[in-house]
């Protein structure tokens, strides 16, 4: 049955934007709480991973919820990954040495190669490649967005790249997997078309 006001739970780990998150999905059109708790994971209808910072700082905060997100995830919750989120859920990650992730996407964080003004910082354009993908319905090929990252995700499972971004290399700015979702940039920071993106999660959750 689809769910009118669906519980949205931001995970609070001390590495999220969490305001920002909240009322970004607020505006999309739903409610959302923020929980510190791992055991409300159990009763929610969807998870939104945020973060910014180290990845190594963001898995060691995140070690009492990574059993929780990925039973979540096998259950079949939606789960919507932001920035450093969306690093968090790959295998490894190689910034300030090699840490493991919540691997549900296979691959690796890397850094951007020499040559490139690092932290990325500003607008970008997506490269659809997976126009039937849910998250980016009514979202146009070559819309901007906000970036904020050093690192980006190189992939094993091309059929799991939603969009990709050029920043001296191509990188997948949106990845997916049935019930997961995770975007490199920040739709709550990208105006209409973070917007949009955040609206059709919502859609996803209510279905």
């Amino acid at each position: 049955m689809a769910k009118d006001m669906p519980d949205i739970v931001v995970v609070d780990y001390g590495m999220g934007n969490l305001c920002s998150v909240q009322r970004g999905i607020d505006a999309a059109g739903s409610p959302t709480r923020i929980i510190t708790n791992k055991d409300d994971l159990k009763t929610a209808d969807a998870i939104i991973l945020p973060g910014v910072g180290a990845f190594k700082d963001a898995i060691a905060n995140l070690a009492p919820f990574k059993q929780g997100i990925c039973d979540a995830v096998e259950s079949g919750v939606p789960l919507l990954g932001i920035c450093l989120g969306l690093q968090l859920m790959f295998t490894w990650s190689t910034e300030g040495g090699s840490y493991e992730g919540l691997d549900i996407f296979s691959g690796t964080i890397l850094p951007f190669p020499k040559g490139r003004k690092v932290p990325q910082i500003g607008w970008n354009t997506l490269t659809i490649v997976d126009v039937g993908n849910p998250l980016i319905r009514d979202v146009q090929n070559g819309s901007y967005v906000y970036f904020v990252h050093s690192y980006y995700a190189q992939v094993e499972n091309e059929e799991e790249v939603v969009a990709m971004t050029r920043y001296g290399i191509d990188f997948p700015s949106i990845v997916s997997r049935r019930n997961v979702f995770a975007t490199q940039f920040h739709p709550e920071k990208s105006g209409k078309t973070g917007l949009r993106i955040l609206k059709n999660f919502v859609d996803v959750v209510k279905r």
